[in-house]
């Protein structure tokens, strides 16, 4: 309801209490049936209004994009730690970036900065681009077409890379449940085990980090041992878990 007064009268959600006697307009209670009937049959709100709340910025989102999640935003103040640690200028790459949500929430915070984003998909780019555009950042963020670190430059190195892949396994009964029905299947699942993304993400990132640079990523709620294997393996130290607030062990980190 909040957004159908916004997109008509142009009123703030406190409208919903400073003026809960008002009769909608024809248009406007068409536009809230309409709303309705999406949202019982399961589609997500954030596509529905096109918008999503991240760590202290507003998303557009489409249905080109995963919808970003409260886990992630642990991505952004592990990277921001990393920032104020480094306490200089700083090389940020954000792999898979689906909406733009990590490297922009990043460099919202931090105006030192330099962000790197890409994504495979042509369509979530054009999305991610507009959020840049939305929070004025297109020069603060560079974004390129295709698969992890293969549009990059091959002596392009960074200090710290972050990323949420695709970690859904292929045979996961929540891929049909809720929200995620609706959102692109490419931006949750590797149609596999879970880990192919991951296990391409942290054997192929040594070449691209500064030395001592940190590599984390987010993971399924049972993929942990798997991932920390994953970068021992790879050659990483310092390897550091993270849990969610829902009290899973959601991020994983290490560094060069």
């Amino acid at each position: 309801m909040a957004y159908v007064l916004e997109k008509h009268y142009q009123l703030p959600r406190s409208a919903l209490l400073s003026r809960d006697d008002m009769i909608l307009n024809a248009q406007a209670m068409s536009d809230w049936k309409a709303l309705e009937t999406r949202r019982l049959h399961g589609e997500p709100i954030a596509y529905l209004v096109g918008k999503r709340g991240f760590h202290n910025i507003e998303l557009h989102v489409a249905p080109g994009v995963l919808i970003p999640r409260p886990e992630t935003e642990l991505l952004v103040e592990i990277g921001l730690r990393e920032i104020k640690r480094l306490n200089a200028p700083t090389k940020i790459l954000d792999l898979g970036t689906g909406s733009g949500a990590i490297a922009l929430a990043i460099a919202h915070e931090a105006p030192s900065a330099q962000l790197t984003a890409t994504d495979q998909s042509i369509e979530a780019l054009a999305i991610a681009k507009k959020n840049a555009e939305l929070l004025n950042m297109t020069a603060r963020v560079q974004f390129f077409q295709g698969s992890w670190y293969q549009p990059l430059e091959r002596d392009k190195s960074f200090d710290i890379i972050l990323s949420n892949p695709p970690y859904i396994a292929a045979q996961d009964i929540h891929l049909s449940q809720g929200d995620l029905r609706y959102e692109p299947s490419s931006a949750l699942t590797d149609h596999g085990s879970g880990l192919t993304h991951l296990e391409v993400i942290i054997s192929q990132a040594q070449p691209h980090l500064n030395q001592h640079g940190l590599l984390a990523v987010e993971h399924g709620f049972d993929q942990s041992e798997a991932v920390v294997a994953l970068m021992k393996s790879a050659g990483f130290y310092d390897i550091q878990t993270y849990l969610d607030l829902g009290g899973h062990y959601r991020i994983a980190s290490g560094r060069k």
